[in-house]
């Protein structure tokens, strides 16, 4: 296939942005990445603290709304897969020595959940790192996630390890950026009714899945590629985050001018009529990422009620594209929890919707944050955003992120 865009955008052999991470492992270059007087230490300093605060939760206005998640066995055609869950992180702690099941395992409201993270640098080693653990480990701990979601959301988290492998590759940064740059931990003791859960993360992909009385959640959910597609070796051809563009852009052209006008609450990425810090150094655009559990996202833009009929439709079709990790029967009930919410339910626009134009969007009520964000140059040489770094961040809002709200409901034994 010919060569994607992103590749007139490679550093020159011998730049610094790249040389100097040469043959640094992720502990190395976590020392590296902290020093005073870099980007990415001062990225770490305004992030690390923030993991200890009290987990209350996003929420559009600083007031907690409880009872928005009440802690009922799953429905009928509802249940998460929950014996293979089981099954599989049973075998994963019985491919570990005493050592890794002791660091692999946490409480199931431990703050360690708070801990993750979507850049390259490691920040927390929280669980194991997979780059250093034995075949049978790695494919352990893909057993795991593979059993708890659905076939294309398992599909579309390997994705985001390939490419992260393909990047390294491409730069010549496999030290630091490769298939297996990432963390596992597991919270509470696998069962088949009581709450636990798994985490992976590291480059561009953070899962948190929480099971309890046969429902699952998977928030928060990072996903990101820069590039977001593989032009060369085994995966050639491969795509990340094109249908959930394709929606944002048809959503837009849904609507009418009048309505597009309302939801543009910035014309530019970078605007001259944003307030300070709207564009964050790291996050850019996107709100509700890593160690922004308990921010205040106010509602913008129109409410979803207001557009037509085919702009709700799509709406709710890519309110479904950011579910789409979660099995079938997770995914309707969340689906079903979420439309319950539309008279609250709010869309925005960053940007212009043209044909290879960047964009921002976020579809937000008090029970989902859903947000897509183009994103500038990182390991690769552009200062402004390309359509081809995509992030991508879901959170539930309201306390269950982690599935919170429902641990603290079994806890308080306000279960069935």
């Amino acid at each position: 296939m010919p060569s994607a865009e992103f590749r007139r955008y490679l550093f020159p052999p011998g730049h610094p942005r790249i040389g100097g991470l040469k043959g640094l492992d992720p502990y190395a270059y976590r020392e590296f990445a902290q020093a005073e007087g870099t980007f990415t230490g001062e990225l770490i300093r305004g992030w690390r603290p923030l993991y200890k605060n009290d987990f209350r939760g996003v929420t559009e206005d600083g007031s907690l709304r409880e009872g928005l998640y009440p802690l009922e066995p799953a429905e009928r055609g509802e249940r998460a897969p929950v014996a293979e869950m089981v099954a599989a992180a049973r075998e994963l702690l019985g491919r570990l020595d005493d050592a890794g099941r002791d660091r692999i395992r946490h409480p199931v409201d431990a703050v360690e959940w708070q801990t993750w993270a979507n850049p390259e640098f490691l920040q927390f080693d929280t669980g194991l790192r997979l780059e250093f653990q034995p075949p049978e480990v790695r494919r352990a701990a893909l057993g795991l996630v593979r059993a708890s979601l659905s076939a294309e959301g398992y599909e579309e988290v390997r994705t985001m390890m390939r490419i992260n492998g393909f990047l390294g590759d491409v730069v010549g940064l496999e030290n630091i950026l490769n298939e297996f740059s990432y963390n596992i931990a597991l919270y509470g003791t696998p069962d088949e009714h009581a709450p636990w859960g798994w985490q992976l993360f590291g480059h561009h992909c953070a899962v948190n899945c929480l099971v309890v009385q046969g429902r699952s959640t998977i928030g928060p959910l990072f996903l990101g590629a820069e590039p977001n597609q593989i032009d060369a070796g085994p995966h050639a051809g491969t795509t990340a985050f094109t249908e959930r563009i394709a929606l944002g852009r048809r959503i837009m052209d849904a609507l009418t001018p009048e309505l597009r006008a309302k939801v543009t609450v910035f014309e530019r990425m970078v605007d001259p009529e944003m307030p300070e810090g709207r564009v964050h150094p790291g996050d850019e655009r996107h709100l509700a990422g890593a160690f922004q559990d308990n921010r205040v996202i106010p509602f913008e833009g129109v409410r979803v009620r207001d557009m037509s009929h085919t702009a709700r439709e799509l709406t709710w079709a890519a309110v479904e594209e950011f579910h789409k990790a979660l099995p079938a029967g997770p995914r309707a009930a969340r689906m079903r929890e979420i439309r319950s919410h539309l008279d609250e339910t709010w869309f925005c626009w960053i940007g212009s919707h043209e044909p290879d134009d960047v964009f921002y969007y976020r579809i937000q009520s008090p029970v989902v944050v859903a947000e897509l964000d183009h994103h500038c140059g990182v390991f690769l040489d552009y200062d402004s955003p390309k359509p081809f770094h995509v992030h991508t961040v879901l959170r539930t809002p309201h306390g269950n992120d982690y599935g919170r709200s429902w641990v603290r409901q079994w806890q308080q034994g306000r279960h069935r």
